[in-house]
């Protein structure tokens, strides 16, 4: 199985690329969170204050500067307002998405991962029946790991897990139950906490199997630029074989 970085770009109607289309020199580039976006948007120019009342719009201004180099601002913004992403179509073709979005003069642009040329095919001709695309590159991915630039967003991996859930898991770690051999045991760790032993082991047993259940694609990534043996399969000689009955 051979993977795939393909960069492309899109246009269709979004907040986000009208702004970047009618402010040339403007780039905002989109980090999704689970519930919310932040954006960084850059200008070599002044804002003009028809700019400067957009960007008031957008969200909440979390820092906001100006001085020889541009200016520059990030904001957080909610999901409401927004049409479905198509993000959302990239893992129905099995293409993951690398952050940010990238919005300039009028384009949104996206980064993806795809396990073969066929996923990225399939993608732009689902893309292309609504909307105006164009695929930038698509290069293959020959080394034997993961590019470092492929990073898993954290808000992912922990989707879903409750907050009862991520202190179990935590308290967990930090106490060695994870550790070989384990230094703790489930009934020492329920008697760190104010619940039973079956309670807590509850709140453990589905965190971890929420988060093996979000790590699941990027596993996938992992073992695909690996090797095709199974490295459980381990050859033993017939003494080995023996004695292991």
């Amino acid at each position: 199985m051979s993977l795939y970085e393909a960069s492309i770009r899109v246009k269709h109607e979004c907040p986000y690329r009208s702004i970047s289309e009618h402010y040339p020199d403007l780039t905002i580039r989109e980090w999704p969170l689970s519930d919310c976006q932040v954006l960084e948007i850059t200008s070599e120019a002044t804002p003009t204050d028809e700019l400067l009342e957009e960007i008031d719009q957008l969200g909440t201004v979390l820092h906001e500067s100006a001085d020889e180099d541009g200016y520059h601002v990030v904001t957080q913004s909610c999901l409401c307002s927004l049409e479905e992403s198509i993000i959302d179509r990239f893992e129905e073709h099995n293409c993951l998405y690398q952050s940010p979005t990238i919005y300039r003069q009028g384009w949104e642009h996206y980064t993806v991962i795809a396990f073969d040329g066929e996923d990225i095919r399939a993608l732009l001709g689902d893309l292309r029946s609504d909307r105006e695309i164009e695929l930038l590159s698509k290069t293959p991915i020959s080394e034997k790991q993961v590019p470092h630039s492929m990073l898993a967003p954290v808000d992912q991996l922990f989707e879903n897990l409750t907050d009862r859930q991520v202190a179990a898991l935590q308290l967990a770690l930090e106490t060695g139950y994870y550790e070989q051999p384990r230094k703790t045991s489930l009934r020492d760790l329920a008697e760190q906490t104010s619940v039973a032993r079956s309670t807590y082991e509850e709140h453990l047993r589905k965190a971890e199997n929420k988060l093996l259940t979000n790590a699941g694609q990027f596993l996938r990534l992992v073992t695909a630029t690996t090797t095709t043996s199974n490295p459980l399969q381990v050859e033993t000689t017939p003494q080995e074989e023996q004695a292991a009955d």
